[in-house]
C-alpha cells in the first residue's frame, strides 16, 4: 500500500475523531500523533519534545502534554505505565500487552492472544473487570 495513502487515511481519520469530539485541529497535535506513529519504543512526553525540537525548537512542554491528553482523550493513543513515576505513550491503541528490559529498559509490544488463557473469571466475587493488560519485565535477548 501506498505509503502517502495510508498518511493521508491517518490525517482523515485524525480530523474526523477531533472534530467528532469538538475538538480543534491543531499541527501541534498531528505532529506528536505522527511522531507517536512512528515509533515502536513507547516514547515519555520528554522524548517526543526532544524528538520533535531537533531542527526547531518550536513546541513546548506544556504544548506535548496538552496535545498528548487530548489525543489520549479521544482513544487515538494510550498511557503506558510500565514503571513507577514514568508515563510512556503509544499509537498502538489495539489490545496488547507489554515486555520490559530490565537491564536497557527496552519495551516490546506482545500480542494479546499470548495471555489467551488468563482466569480473569475467577477473580474475588464483586469484582468486575474492564480492561486488563499484562506487564512482563525480564532482560531481552540483546542484553
Amino acid at each position: 500500500m501506498n505509503f502517502h495513502f495510508v498518511m493521508e487515511k491517518k490525517v482523515d481519520e485524525i480530523i474526523t475523531v477531533l472534530k467528532s469530539k469538538g475538538l480543534r485541529v491543531t499541527s501541534q497535535r498531528f505532529a506528536v500523533y505522527n511522531n507517536l506513529l512512528h515509533r515502536n519504543d513507547h516514547p515519555t512526553a520528554e522524548e517526543i519534545l526532544r524528538d520533535l525540537n531537533k531542527n526547531a525548537p518550536t513546541l513546548s512542554q506544556a504544548t506535548i502534554y496538552l496535545s498528548l491528553q487530548t489525543l489520549r482523550d479521544v482513544g487515538l493513543i494510550r498511557e503506558v505505565l510500565l514503571q513507577e513515576g514514568v508515563c510512556r505513550y503509544d499509537a498502538n491503541v489495539s489490545p496488547h500487552h507489554h515486555f520490559r528490559c530490565l537491564d536497557c529498559g527496552a519495551i516490546e509490544d506482545i500480542p494479546w492472544e499470548t495471555f489467551s488463557n488468563l482466569s480473569i473469571d475467577k477473580l474475588p466475587t464483586g469484582l468486575r473487570v474492564e480492561q486488563y493488560e499484562v506487564i512482563v519485565q525480564g532482560k531481552c535477548d540483546r542484553c
